[in-house]
């Protein structure tokens, strides 16, 4: 039986009239034409899916989109703010931490909820923190460049 889920997403009001067990990725990706978040592994071990929900990293890929009823929910598409990049973006491009670009976003949403928490993370706090977001072409030690830059920049400000 169908629900209407109602949350903020990257600031703004949104609605959803679905399942309320259907996965938030999906509804992201499909119903709201958000495809920051990727779909990769399906099972919760990639990170490639990550988004936050009231400044916490999820795995959209197993989280319910019941679960967002009346929450907050930012996704890489909602990090930039009046067409300007989040300075973790552009710390990530300027290390070129992209590679790809496939796990990015994720990685992105995952640096920055440690940043919210941590806003001076060490090197080894931030390979931990991002211990679950997976990079295939192996751009980890520039991950860590950017993050450490990008909290830097920021000055202990996340916003």
């Amino acid at each position: 039986m169908e629900k209407t889920i109602s949350f903020n997403l990257n600031g703004k009001p949104a609605r959803v009239t679905t399942d309320p067990g259907r996965m938030l990725l999906w509804v992201l990706r499909s119903d709201l034409e958000l495809t920051g978040a990727k779909h990769s592994c399906g099972e919760g071990f990639c990170g490639a899916c990550t988004v936050l929900v009231n400044d916490e990293a999820v795995l959209s890929c197993q989280y319910p989109i019941q679960g967002v009823e009346g929450k907050e929910v930012l996704t890489i598409e909602g990090l930039a703010e009046n067409g300007d990049l989040h300075p973790l973006q552009e710390a990530f491009m300027q290390h070129n931490a992209l590679q790809c670009g496939f796990c990015t976003p994720g990685m992105i949403l995952k640096a920055y909820e440690l940043l919210l928490e941590n806003p001076r993370p060490s090197a080894t706090e931030i390979a931990e923190a991002m211990e679950g977001n997976l990079c295939r072409c192996g751009s980890y030690n520039r991950i860590v460049r950017a993050v450490q830059a990008a909290a830097h920049r920021m000055k202990g400000g996340v916003r």
